[in-house]
């Protein structure tokens, strides 16, 4: 097989929602049962073939592998559990009754009857959410699905060779946990051996309909958080590639790596028979030092050249990535350019937002124009530099004018920064602020709370979509969210909950809200990107320095605390989650930008606790999902995101509660920085993934007030009371009663009245029981003392 045959020019994964999100449209349809399986798998036919055309109209080839198939009904991970058989032995029957695939992976996805779903964390250091593949020693792995195959073949019949995309196995087993009964200690990748030859059968099925090339996706080898031994994973790499190199009927492999530095997982692939090797060349480089043994090995590879930002929406500069390009060239003359990561990560189309400034739309690049730039840089790297002069001009302008726009630097907010001191990152000591907050708030055993978000109903978007077209006066609008507000309020003091959220009927997003009330941001109109499964958000474009021009929660918190006697949180998203989830200036450090914001929530706070606000949350749910991959660059990012949340929290005073929240990650490697945030509370997400997170707080030392989440929102299951109870007493084992706070596992805003409300009554039964529980324990110990 000769590695030359590999496109000169393609990406690593395209958006999948559909430039007008008719995916996401189709699966709430479906969901809710508006939509046949058979009309749902006809929208996503059509959302495919639509790809494909897409992606030859931008440059790439029509039958030269060029264009990945890697779309995805849900999430890729979970896709490529399914196509091995690794799927959890509780949904065996839905499984076996299924009558449309899509329908049993579903209910993976989002749990069935009694069968809880599949937990779901963040994927590497972005804000894509994958579901965590459960597997155990006895786990059968076999040909469970061929829908890789079957839309492998759906392209080829209209005139595509695209190139199957599916996770490697070995990141599908570093991401995998292990199954809910499987002997303690035992660890997923243990299954490698057992688990290759299932991908060498999709392997060979795929060579015989027609494939040429598949890649692999391995992005877990870039990663430090994934593997505890470096050297025992780079050999089980090297083993797992050889074998499935060594297959007589199988395409061309090409392993993807992305996120990061390759580092010497170059080594052990390039000792393989793999005839491609993808480098992340935007976050990674080019290794400086390569033995001659490597050297020689990769002479006769392709390497494919990550050198356009996959996760940035900035045009960059083209030609600076031709040269990276050009200097692949050391290690071989088969060099392509693409990506540095799926396109999943970014929006489909500048074009699409009309309403931008016209100037900042110059400095965009999306999926489409990143599509683009692909094909400008590979042809400049067959033709030279001559041949594409005038692209890579125009990019270079646009850099250039981006970083000397009016709003780029805004001299007040820079010498605001120049100002602070180290005393301004720090409050009185936590239990000094404790034995005040007690005082103040008289709160219970077990105090109840939700974590912000109550559901965003269709009422609501139509409100609000009638007032951003002018339909309604901002009159009617603001008497509409008061209501909604009223409503809200209502209901917690109905249910019983002890401390109250205003719902946040007027945030269409945690981040976006925010973009819009502050300097330095644009938001988009059709920028949506796939957060998992139907969940889509508009990362705002943030190009410049951030201040604030005036309040932006506390109208809403004052109204909302007149309605109750009860204390009601304000509602704060915290500078690294703002950070996280927009698209980011590249032009100076993130740990300056998020300074900025610091500052900006600062003030906020102030003001909250001026307009008789006693507890502010400051939501923080990307703290982990920022943590760099490599762990020589952990201490200086926990330095600056911890740093910037005190400075954003230290103003306030000691008898303000300050509360903090995190969802949907991995926590156990960033304890030490949540313990360096210093809030008084701190909710996480812990139902999602069975309350796993409350043997790492206790063995960490953690002292302040924890709310472990007891009900789990991705899921439109209504918890029993016994399931939540199970739950509640399991971290009360674990962690001090009297620090323990009892909440949902995150906001309620995707989930539906009728099945929130009914969760939070068992929630709320479930703290009364426990609570009762050990009010009589303490009765019975006094009085036996």
């Amino acid at each position: 097989m000769t590695a030359r045959s590999f496109p000169r020019a393609t990406i690593l994964g395209y958006p999948r929602i559909g430039r007008r999100r008719e995916l996401t449209k189709a699966l709430d349809e479906r969901w809710a049962g508006r939509l046949t399986a058979r009309e749902f798998d006809a929208t996503a036919t059509a959302i495919r073939s639509s790809i494909r055309e897409r992606l030859v109209g931008l440059g790439l080839g029509r039958d030269d592998s060029s264009i990945p198939e890697s779309f995805s009904l849900y999430d890729h991970v979970l896709d490529a559990a399914v196509t091995v058989g690794a799927i959890p032995r509780r949904f065996d029957d839905v499984v076996n009754a299924r009558e449309d695939e899509s329908g049993a992976a579903f209910a993976l996805a989002r749990g069935h009857g009694d069968a809880s779903p599949l937990a779901m964390t963040k994927w590497f250091d972005t804000n894509y959410h994958h579901l965590v593949p459960e597997i155990g020693p006895d786990t059968r792995f076999r040909a469970s699905s061929n829908r890789l195959i079957r839309d492998f073949i759906e392209a080829r019949a209209s005139g595509f060779i695209t190139r199957p995309t599916i996770v490697g196995p070995v990141t599908l087993l570093l991401l995998s946990k292990a199954e809910i009964d499987a002997p303690e200690g035992f660890l997923p990748f243990s299954r490698l051996a057992d688990l290759v030859p299932a991908y060498a059968r999709l392997l060979s099925d795929l060579s015989h309909a027609g494939a040429e090339w598949v890649q692999l996706d391995e992005p877990a080898l870039v990663s430090d958080a994934v593997a505890d031994d470096a050297d025992r994973l780079l050999a089980a790499v090297e083993a797992a590639y050889r074998e499935l190199g060594a297959a007589t009927e199988r395409p061309r492999l090409f392993v993807s790596t992305a996120y990061g530095d390759i580092g010497g997982a170059l080594a052990s692939l390039a000792a393989t028979p793999v005839e491609a090797i993808g480098l992340d060349l935007v976050h990674g480089t080019i290794p400086s030092r390569i033995d001659s043994g490597t050297r020689a090995r990769l002479a006769d590879k392709a390497l494919v050249a990550g050198v356009i930002d996959g996760r940035s929406v900035w045009r960059g500069d083209l030609e600076a990535a031709l040269t990276t390009a050009a200097d692949v060239r050391r290690l071989t003359r088969s060099v392509a350019v693409s990506t540095s990561t799926s396109l999943v990560h970014v929006p489909h189309d500048v074009s699409l937002e009309q309403h931008l400034e016209p100037r900042l739309s110059t400095w965009l690049s999306f999926a489409d124009q990143k599509v683009q730039q692909v094909g400008v840089v590979g042809r400049g790297l067959a033709s030279g530099s001559s041949s594409v002069r005038g692209e890579l001009d125009a990019a270079s302008a646009a850099f250039s004018d981006r970083l000397n726009a009016p709003g780029v630097r805004n001299q007040a907010v820079r010498a605001r920064v120049s100002l602070l001191g180290a005393r301004d990152r720090y409050r009185v000591s936590w239990n000094q602020r404790r034995e005040v907050q007690k005082r103040e708030l008289a709160l219970p055993l077990l105090p109840t709370t939700t974590i912000g978000s109550f559901p965003q109903t269709d009422r609501i978007r139509r409100a609000r979509t009638r007032y951003l077209g002018g339909f309604d006066s901002a009159e009617t609008y603001v008497t509409f969210i008061k209501n909604e507000i009223a409503d809200v309020i209502a209901l917690q003091e109905e249910l019983g909950l002890d401390v109250l959220v205003h719902g946040e009927p007027e945030r269409n997003d945690m981040v976006q809200y925010f973009a819009e009330n502050l300097e330095g941001f644009e938001v988009t109109l059709h920028g949506w990107v796939q957060s998992y499964g139907s969940l889509c958000t508009r990362p705002p474009i943030l190009w410049g320095d951030v201040s604030r021009l005036a309040p932006i929660t506390v109208g809403w918190s004052r109204y909302a605390q007149s309605l109750t006697s009860k204390p009601v949180k304000g509602m704060l998203t915290g500078p690294v989650t703002i950070l996280a989830w927009s698209f980011v200036r590249d032009d100076q450090p993130l740990s300056d930008t998020a300074v900025q914001l610091a500052l900006a929530l600062r003030d906020e706070i102030a003001d909250l606790e001026a307009a008789g606000i006693g507890i502010i949350q400051i939501d923080e749910p990307a703290l982990r999902e920022m943590l760099p991959l490599r762990g020589v660059d952990h201490e200086h990012y926990v330095a600056w995101s911890v740093g910037a949340f005190r400075l954003a929290t230290a103003a306030a005073k000691p008898e303000t509660q300050i509360h903090t929240h995190l969802c949907a990650s991995h926590f156990g490697v960033v304890l030490d920085a949540i313990k360096g945030l210093d809030a008084d509370v701190t909710s996480i997400e812990s139902a999602h993934s069975r309350m796993e997170i409350v043997d790492d707080i206790a063995a960490s030392g953690f002292d302040h007030d924890i709310g472990p989440g007891i009900y789990d929102i991705h899921s439109p299951r209504v918890p029993s009371v016994d399931e939540v109870t199970k739950l509640l007493v399991r971290a009360a084992e674990v962690v001090d009663i009297d620090r323990l706070w009892v909440n949902p596992d995150c906001g309620l805003k995707t989930r539906g009245y009728q099945e929130a409300t009914a969760s939070l009554r068992n929630v709320l039964e479930a703290a009364t029981r426990v609570r009762q529980r050990v009010v009589e324990q303490r009765a019975a110990s006094a009085s036996a003392g």
